[in-house]
């Protein structure tokens, strides 16, 4: 025998329902440093966003499958030449809940982009990857994306959030930037990278004057 379920208990019913789904269908990605970011990415470019409109793979009608065409100018490509010669537009889901990402497409703004290949050819962007204003980026991330960060992909970025922190292998580098700086885009995330040295160790790398001492001895219990 069914029991009659209150109007308003459906209705809250319907709302934790709704709020569930949200819950799950959320973007949420780990702090990762730009070198991390470009090397876990297939395609890594610097583009100008010339428009954008709303696409329906497959002929969908369902919102939650709808994405953003946007139709870019590349400027430079870092990443990814083995790949594909020309891309002419990359996608990202509508809903930022679904890692979807806005783009300026006014042709006024350059952008970093960073993404993957998808089964069907598309290039395809996400909120987890690295995204940005091309004018936002340091000149040392700028000069990082010609070759430093490729030279450091066999290296492991730990990240540290309190002390004492400690490296396992002698191929991590010790990510502090939340310690000195309380944020995941502070010091090391916009002017090092972690490459790896002759003997086969890593560390961290400007192109500059070395760190002090002090900065990277940190890990010291």
């Amino acid at each position: 025998m069914k029991v009659p379920c209150p109007g308003w208990l459906a209705l809250v019913l319907v709302l934790l329902t709704l709020r569930l789904q949200d819950l799950v269908q959320a973007c949420s990605c780990a702090p990762a440093h730009p070198q991390e970011a470009f090397c876990g990415s297939e395609i890594v470019i610097r583009a100008k966003v010339l428009g954008e409109k709303i696409v329906s793979p497959n002929n969908s009608s369902s919102l939650h499958f709808k994405q953003i065409q946007y139709e870019i100018k590349v400027v430079k490509m870092f990443k990814g030449f083995e790949k594909v010669k020309d891309i002419q537009y990359v996608y990202t889901p509508v809903f930022s809940s679904l890692c979807g990402v806005r783009l300026d497409s006014s042709n006024k703004v350059q952008y970093l982009l960073s993404g993957r290949m998808l089964n069907d050819g598309k290039v395809f962007i996400g909120l987890c990857d690295f995204i940005e204003p091309w004018d936002n980026l340091s000149m040392s991330q700028k000069k990082n994306l010609n070759h430093r960060y490729e030279m450091g992909c066999d290296c492991r970025i730990f990240r540290c959030y309190n002390l004492p922190c400690t490296l396992s292998t002698e191929n991590e580098c010790l990510w502090t930037d939340w310690l000195t700086d309380k944020s995941m885009n502070g010091e090391q995330a916009k002017q090092y990278a972690c490459i790896k040295r002759s003997d086969g160790s890593c560390s961290w790398y400007r192109g500059g004057p070395p760190p002090d001492k002090e900065f990277l001895d940190i890990s010291d219990p």
